[in-house]
């Protein structure tokens, strides 16, 4: 083998690794993976995304890992009594051509215990793991996102929906 066809063949694996996160065997896609960057002594944190399953039969996410975290869940937010509160989602169905959309204020990938900091314009890996694609890894980007603008929280910890307000209890998240 020539030194030419070792660099192109190094080339394209490179060029290709982004892809391969995701096979082409793969029937779930993942898109539009990010995070709110955290205050220095932060220890919690969400990451948002969209999974979308391209296949003819259903799939179940199961979990998350992510180095940055301790501990990796994904939770589902819920309304009682006009209090806002997160609850571990369980397995997740992902029907063919029904995108699951992880959103603020909906379900995220609560990442426990932060071993530092998100800050602006980093990102980290994140691992998905299906009942039947398997693990899935996609990097999540850390940046300010749309939804800030449209659920803001004022400072008395009540977030601000549009037709009122919601209180959130912090207190009972069962981290």
């Amino acid at each position: 083998m020539s030194l030419k066809s070792l660099m192109i063949g190094l080339l394209a694996a490179a060029w290709l690794t982004p892809a391969l996160a995701q096979s082409p065997q793969s029937t779930i896609r993942v898109d539009g993976a990010w995070a709110r960057p955290t205050a220095p002594a932060a220890k919690t944190a969400a990451a948002y995304l969209t999974v979308t399953n391209t296949g003819a039969g259903a799939d179940r996410l199961l979990s998350a890992s992510t180095p940055v975290a301790g501990e990796t869940d994904v939770h589902k937010t819920v309304g009682e009594n006009g209090v806002m509160k997160m609850r571990p989602a369980g397995p997740l169905d992902v029907k063919p051509g029904a995108p699951v959309v992880f959103k603020p204020g909906g379900l995220h990938v609560m990442m426990m215990d932060l071993k530092q900091p998100l800050k602006e314009g980093q990102s980290f890996p994140l691992t998905l793991v299906f009942e039947k694609a398997g693990k899935i890894e996609t990097s999540v980007h850390v940046q300010k996102g749309p939804a800030a603008a449209a659920m803001p929280m004022n400072m008395g910890g009540q977030m601000n929906t549009g037709s009122g307000q919601m209180k959130m209890d912090q207190g009972k998240m069962g981290h």
